[in-house]
């Protein structure tokens, strides 16, 4: 009986977790080749794994690319979808710790 549940316990788990792409670390989900599609031509995909942001976030990278770095116009579906992956699999995570106190509440 166990064994039952720890497979059981085992494959919970494992379906609980993202499957990610070995060849281009993005986390295999809707979008995820059209994310790589139009990101890695200018950029390694570890520079879009590492950030996290909301939505906002994303559309700002997204339009800091545009006005500086030459990135094409996406189009509004492609640019949806590309925001929808990103801001799903990339959201921010929440660290378990708080933020630190400003400096006035901090003791001299």
């Amino acid at each position: 009986m166990r064994v039952v549940r720890l497979v059981i316990l085992l494959l919970v788990a494992s379906e609980a977790w993202p499957k990610v792409d070995d060849a281009t670390g993005l986390i295999e989900d809707v979008g995820w080749r059209m994310v790589q599609a139009h990101c890695s031509g200018c950029h390694d995909l570890k520079l879009v794994t590492a950030q996290r942001g909301n939505r906002e976030f994303w559309e700002q990278t997204i339009r800091w690319m545009q006005k500086t770095q030459n990135l094409w116009q996406l189009g509004e579906t492609t640019e949806r979808r590309i925001l929808t992956y990103l801001a799903k699999n990339y959201a921010p995570e929440f660290t378990g710790r708080r933020r630190p106190l400003p400096a006035s509440l901090r003791p001299d």
